[in-house]
């Protein structure tokens, strides 16, 4: 008898192994399968502090799982429980409930992206923030010196202070955060490059440089052209001539100016008309590039000391007042017939 029961116990412990190793076969295979419950794309969101308990009740409820059983075994299995990242996950036909743990564990959330283009103005970026989709917006009105404060600037204006590139985000991201991450992508540019400037320079600091960056910047789109509008600005200030440069006028202009720049414009007083004033602006008046940070740091050499625009996007550049004018005198008459055969 004794020996029957234990061949009894040893058969069913056998068959208990066989159930269990059956039952981890197709708990696998049905973990690795698609899942037939996602017909369609949608996006699952799991909320800052859910528990695993709580993502795999949402996931059955919105009907991306039909039990929450295999996910919350998987993930305690696999020992990844307190893993899974907060966030937007798209769930496309052809997931896995294995891929869906994955992702989630790997925080493969969905990003949203905005660009900050070369040339903008601070004006610009806080417009452009106020429209991105799922960014938080904290600065609300903000003034210029509320915002230099927030991003933790020296200086009381933050424009030019931020790098103008492409930034990805996920939900929840506020626009404080954003800046910030624009604002030292852009200080580590310009100490990179102010290590490695050419020789002696007019410039008291990386901001001054920074600042005759973005008047380059706003001065010609043309790549090429930069190092040599840098060349013409740097001989003026060592030479102890005004820069005179049109976009400095119109930024001191403001929200005033009306696309037409007119000699008053060129005669009145501002902070930034470099008609009237000697040297640089006080601050910069847009977001400079990292081209035109090198072309400021790094100016070509040559002597010409003026540049007028040729119509096509490029410049002609002169080494006396008498050949600028006639350049002058010779792109506005083009620029005349022109207008007069499109009349």
């Amino acid at each position: 008898m004794p020996s029957l029961t234990r061949k009894a116990i040893l058969s069913f412990g056998f068959s208990l192994l066989l159930l269990v190793a059956l039952f981890a076969s197709i708990s696998m295979h049905r973990f690795q399968q698609p899942l037939d419950s996602v017909t369609d794309a949608r996006v699952f969101e799991v909320s800052p502090g859910s528990s695993l308990t709580r993502i795999t009740n949402d996931l059955t409820e919105q009907g991306i799982l039909t039990s929450p059983l295999f996910f919350r075994i998987a993930a305690r299995w696999e020992g990844v429980e307190a893993d899974l990242q907060t966030g937007e996950y798209r769930i496309e036909p052809g997931i896995s409930t294995a891929d869906l743990l994955a992702k989630m564990v790997a925080g493969d959330v969905i990003q949203y992206r905005v660009t900050l283009l070369e040339g903008w103005t601070i004006t610009e970026v806080m417009e452009a923030l106020a429209g991105q989709p799922e960014l938080q917006q904290t600065l609300g009105e903000a003034s210029a010196t509320e915002l230099a404060e927030a991003l933790e600037l020296e200086s009381t204006n933050p424009e030019g202070m931020l790098h103008p590139e492409t930034y990805f985000y996920i939900k929840g991201t506020t626009d404080l955060e954003l800046l910030r991450r624009a604002r030292i992508r852009q200080e580590t540019i310009l100490q990179e490059h102010w290590q490695n400037r050419l020789g002696a320079l007019p410039f008291n600091s990386p901001y001054e440089a920074l600042i005759l960056a973005s008047i380059i910047e706003k001065e010609s789109a043309a790549t090429s052209e930069r190092g040599h509008i840098a060349g013409v600005f740097v001989r003026r200030l060592e030479q102890g001539m005004r820069l005179q440069s049109d976009p400095t006028v119109i930024y001191g202009i403001g929200e005033d100016f009306d696309g037409n720049l007119t000699r008053e414009h060129l005669r009145t007083t501002t902070a930034y008309n470099t008609y009237r004033i000697s040297g640089l602006p006080p601050s910069p008046i847009a977001l400079p590039g990292e081209t035109s940070i090198i072309a400021s740091l790094n100016p070509l050499p040559g002597d010409s000391l003026y540049f007028v625009a040729r119509g096509d996007g490029t410049h002609y550049f002169s080494a006396t007042l008498e050949e600028h004018n006639a350049a002058v005198n010779r792109f506005q008459r083009q620029a005349n017939t022109e207008q007069d055969g499109n009349d």
